[in-house]
């Protein structure tokens, strides 16, 4: 999506908690605990993939995404579903989207990425942003004397 910002990726921790459940300082009822509400999510908004579930390998795991943000208001918490989201991020300013995993089969659930969309996202897209000004700035004198020193 055009409008994605400030992902942060969870998959370090998955990795984590699945090292922590085959070594058995992890039992397999602690990580496999998926609340009704977030399996009717999955059934009815989530997305499909082709991943195998890491725990019981038999079923395919789907994302759900929720959203949160100020501008939502009752909205917000809610899953939806992808397709919906381009929606709102031409509609909103800015919104929070998590991405959780989960299997039907055996509840197994992990938070996978989260990451922040709306119209705010445009605005920094298209102009260089102060993170890129600062990049691109402090690379500039370093680049300069890479020239002069060639020459």
């Amino acid at each position: 999506m055009r409008t994605q910002r400030q992902v942060v990726d969870y998959s370090l921790q998955k990795r984590a908690v699945l090292r922590e459940l085959l070594a058995g300082r992890v039992g397999t009822y602690d990580v496999c605990d998926a609340s009704p509400y977030l399996k009717n999510a999955a059934r009815f908004h989530g997305e499909p993939t082709d991943q195998r579930c890491p725990i019981c390998r038999s079923e395919n795991l789907t994302h759900v995404h929720y959203i949160y943000g100020d501008e939502l208001k009752q909205s917000a918490g809610q899953a939806r579903t992808l397709a919906e989201l381009p929606v709102l991020a031409m509609t909103l300013r800015e919104f929070q989207v998590f991405v959780v995993e989960v299997c039907l089969g055996c509840d197994w659930n992990h938070l996978v990425e989260q990451y922040l969309l709306g119209r705010d996202g445009l605005a920094a897209g298209t102009e260089s942003g102060p993170e890129q000004g600062a990049v691109a700035s402090a690379a500039g004198p370093a680049h300069r004397r890479r020239r002069e020193a060639q020459q």
